[in-house]
């Protein structure tokens, strides 16, 4: 079993990414700190360092661990989302960033209404739309899934995007910048995109959130 990690070692780290950050040209950029597969230790570290908000993947590993706090931070649920996990989730979660289609913001919008989301979109790169495996809906899908959650009660707050997995720097900059001006073109806020190895090309390209595990935490534990 891996060693608690403490407060102090992720503000440290912390102290690091916001320079990576700065660095890279960004300002006021939300850190959403990724603790999936870490214990309930890495969520308390977190937030006692500072972090925005932290960012779940795992409807049932979240409500595990979230249900032990008496306090809980802002949770970003960052991972691909069955319509049936919505009802167990609802209660811990307070922005939703894998929304990719209208059936899973109906159900949103009946067990969580109002809640504030984002549209996850396929960053395209040269071959077109790829990395399916990830879930998102393409760049052309996304303003009318942005109306559908409007309609619907929810407020969509942004568009979130993961980076395309194994593209060079001028592949992924160009998909980021992609992501950014339909953010803008639709007159949306949050521009959520880049990870720990390629938040420097997301920030250049103005993201306003980056999700970050990895460097905060440490190697990952596999998931139980």
């Amino acid at each position: 079993m891996p060693a608690s990690i403490t407060a102090e070692q992720v503000a440290e780290r912390l102290a690091a990414v916001r320079a990576r950050i700065e660095r890279a040209g960004g300002a006021d950029v939300r850190v959403v700190a990724v603790t999936k597969t870490f214990g309930l230790d890495a969520v308390v570290a977190a937030v006692a360092a500072g972090c925005d908000a932290i960012g779940e993947n795992y409807a049932q590993e979240l409500v595990s661990k979230l249900a032990m706090l008496v306090e809980r931070p802002p949770v970003h649920f960052i991972g691909q989302l069955q319509s049936n996990k919505v009802r167990m989730i609802a209660p811990f979660v307070d922005v939703y960033e894998t929304v990719d289609r209208v059936s899973l913001a109906r159900e949103l919008a009946r067990r969580a209404p109002g809640a504030r989301v984002l549209v996850q979109v396929i960053t395209p790169n040269d071959d077109g739309f790829v990395d399916l495996g990830k879930g998102g809906c393409s760049l052309r899908d996304a303003p009318p899934l942005v109306d559908e959650c409007a309609q619907l009660g929810l407020v969509p707050i942004g568009l979130m995007t993961v980076g395309p997995t194994g593209a060079g720097e001028t592949t992924t900059r160009a998909g980021f910048g992609a992501v950014r001006r339909l953010v803008d073109s639709l007159g949306l806020a949050v521009c959520s995109m880049g990870m720990t190895d390629d938040l420097e090309l997301a920030v250049g390209e103005g993201s306003t959130q980056v999700r970050v595990g990895c460097a905060l935490f440490g190697a990952r534990p596999p998931r139980r």
